[in-house]
């Protein structure tokens, strides 16, 4: 029998951010699943409006702020303009760890499973002054039915679906990616993934984002993650479900498995590793469901988008 997910009443509070924009629906229902874990510290970071027909939206989106009726401290960061999702997100991150030295992450379509709060809080403290670990995902697309050993592993490939970091790994992201010319010709791609994916794919990712004709936050995040050795924690089944799929995505209102792709909850207590050390075998089955999962039409633009990147805004309409 599975043991239960703890009283998420009683868990550790962690500082809890919600990265939104414009559909109230979603943003309601990712809100009501933070009220359970009842965080003593909740930041809201919102983009403007693109148009004047969307303001009102927005407006609804922000009202989740008055849904507080627990004993926590709000605080806002409301754009004016539209700064757009890459804009929004990198300044969002920005000023949370500017905040707080450790949180967690969602945004307004990352529905997470119960397991998720004590899991980030669990492992925040656990893993905080060690400097491999630079990130904590709640993504795992391993869909061939391997079952992990331990609760999560440690990969190369960040999960920001819903995620949890402190800002000593913050505080190293640098969107410019400014080392990316000096190793780019090296055999560095190679050694760093050792065959765990492609590594040409990976050079034209890296590539594209350092010349601005990819318009994201997280390739950058992996580049400086894998430039200091770095790992991103992944649970052993997936936490988060995206609800997002819809008209209204950003990036993409098309159908695939992904969609379908539903969280599942840890057992507790965790079973930790007995050492920090990459698991190669569970990361090729990572990049290979991620594949798996994003092999209905979906625009060019999603399908050149690494794991657990760009898949974070494929969005569904149903769950």
């Amino acid at each position: 029998m599975r043991a239960p997910v703890p009283d998420l009443r009683r868990v550790r509070k962690v500082p809890v951010a919600l990265v939104m924009f414009n559909r109230p629906d979603c943003t309601r229902r990712v809100f009501e699943r933070i009220a359970e874990y009842r965080p003593e510290k909740l930041l809201l970071a919102a983009d403007g409006p693109r148009t004047e027909d969307e303001r009102a939206l927005c407006d609804e989106v922000r009202a989740v702020e008055r849904l507080v009726d627990w004993d926590c401290e709000v605080v806002t960061n409301y754009s004016d303009t539209n700064l757009g999702m890459k804009r929004r997100e990198i300044s969002a991150f920005d000023w949370v760890f500017e905040q707080c030295e450790e949180a967690i992450v969602l945004e307004d379509d990352t529905l997470p499973a119960h397991s998720f709060f004590p899991y980030c809080a669990e492992l925040l403290e656990r893993f905080r002054d060690d400097d491999r670990v630079m990130m904590i995902g709640g993504d795992n697309y391993i869909v061939d039915g391997t079952t992990p050993p331990y609760s999560y592993f440690f990969s190369k490939y960040p999960g920001t679906w819903g995620w949890a970091g402190w800002r000593r790994a913050w505080q190293v992201y640098d969107e410019t990616m400014a080392e990316w010319p000096a190793v780019r010709e090296t055999s560095w791609v190679e050694d760093t993934i050792g065959g765990a994916a492609s590594s040409e794919q990976w050079r034209t990712w890296f590539d594209d984002t350092y010349a601005g004709r990819i318009s994201t936050w997280d390739y950058q995040w992996t580049f400086g993650m894998w430039r200091r050795n770095g790992f991103c924690i992944s649970p052993a089944r997936n936490l988060i479900r995206n609800i997002g799929f819809g008209k209204r995505a950003t990036n993409t209102q098309a159908r695939s498995r992904m969609a379908r792709l539903g969280a599942a909850e840890l057992d507790f207590p965790l079973r930790h590793p007995p050492i920090v050390e990459w698991s190669p075998e569970l990361d090729r089955k990572l990049f290979a469901g991620e594949r798996r999962l994003a092999a209905e039409p979906l625009p060019r633009r999603m399908l050149r988008r690494g794991l657990g990147l760009g898949l974070r805004r494929v969005k569904e309409t149903r769950l």
